[in-house]
């Protein structure tokens, strides 16, 4: 039997959204959804839910991950109930809610503990950097390491656990009965859904967007495979070299244009951002930003004479690596990709 929570609303407001309860069930927004089917109510169902603080149906549900927030459904409301915004607020919620650890939770709902992340994060790299007193050959020979052993350790220690979870909560707990060759099958879903986020296309007027993350998702996978296993840093190959070149400029003037957005607040997802979307598209911007610089002060000389720009950039890399990845706004690209192989599942 579901059980009401009736402090739900109250707890979610923390992830973002205290808008829903003004919902008098009228049903524009799903009527206005393109997303919207005769078998699946978005995002009126979701709302629903929420304000009855039915937990279990929320943490059971793909939907919130289906929703891409094109915000027709907030600009068509006609109680501001901001229906866009709640589906956004649950995804937050439902990474809390997968994460084993905790912290995803506590550092969306407090902004003050992910600041101190970060601090303890540059705190670490400068003790790092001051034991081998600035030595830049052994600071860019650790940080090409780190950013191999905290790929796989965070990809093992809870990335992994936390998709395990999600199964649990989404395909295991309602007791979906999924065949092996289903889950075998299906898997081509999970690669396409991560590669291109076609999902998105079923947004009206969304192409454009589709295609900046289209984009940036080809650009940072790229880019994090040439300076993790080509080792772009130390690369003489001149194709190597212009690659990382290409791509880290690709990840900055994408992330110009979200920021952009942000701060202009021209587009209905940008209207409500949180303290982790800020994180997630500044901290991926200086990503860009700071590796296209370290490679063109190598390749005319200046770095060693400039070591604070190579400084800047692994302390980007490992608040990027040890905090946003693990804990922040960038599990939604892998929950998204594995929410539409678990609906491929679930269609059985």
């Amino acid at each position: 039997m579901s059980k009401v929570n009736p402090k739900f609303a109250t707890e979610l407001a923390k992830y973002g959204s205290d808008d829903f309860n003004a919902c008098f069930n009228c049903g524009n927004c799903t009527a206005t959804c393109s997303l919207s089917t005769t078998d699946s109510s978005f995002p009126r169902e979701m709302i629903r839910y929420t304000t009855l603080g039915l937990e279990d149906e929320i943490t059971a549900s793909l939907k919130p991950w289906e929703c891409y927030y094109c915000g027709e459904c907030s600009t068509e409301c006609p109680r501001q109930a901001n229906p866009g915004e709640l589906m956004m607020s649950l995804r937050r919620w439902l990474t809390a809610k997968y994460d084993w650890t905790g912290l995803s939770g506590l550092m969306y709902k407090s902004l003050s503990l992910s600041l101190t992340a970060f601090i303890l994060a540059f705190a670490g790299v400068m003790a790092f950097v001051f034991s081998i007193h600035f030595d830049m050959e052994r600071m860019m020979h650790v940080g090409h390491l780190f950013e191999m052993i905290a790929i796989g350790s965070v990809a093992v220690v809870i990335l992994l656990p936390n998709i395990v979870r999600m199964w649990y909560f989404t395909i295991l707990k309602p007791k979906t009965k999924v065949s092996f060759k289903k889950y075998v099958t299906s898997i081509t879903d999970l690669i396409v859904h991560m590669f291109t986020q076609k999902r998105a296309l079923g947004c009206d007027d969304n192409q454009f967007r589709w295609f900046e993350h289209f984009v940036l998702v080809l650009a940072y996978l790229s880019l994090l495979f040439t300076t993790v296993f080509l080792d772009w840093f130390n690369a003489t190959n001149l194709f190597i070299i212009i690659l990382g070149y290409v791509e880290s400029a690709i990840i900055f003037v994408v992330t110009v244009d979200f920021v952009s957005n942000r701060v202009k607040k021209n587009k209905a997802v940008s209207k409500n951002s949180q303290p982790s979307d800020w994180f997630f598209v500044i901290w991926l911007l200086l990503m860009g930003l700071t590796a296209f610089l370290t490679r063109m002060f190598i390749d005319f000389g200046w770095l060693e004479s400039n070591k604070w720009l190579f400084i800047v950039h692994l302390t980007v890399l490992v608040q990027w690596a040890l905090i946003i990845v693990p804990f922040g706004k960038w599990t939604h690209f892998l929950y998204r990709s594995f929410a539409m192989y678990f609906a491929k599942l679930k269609e059985s």
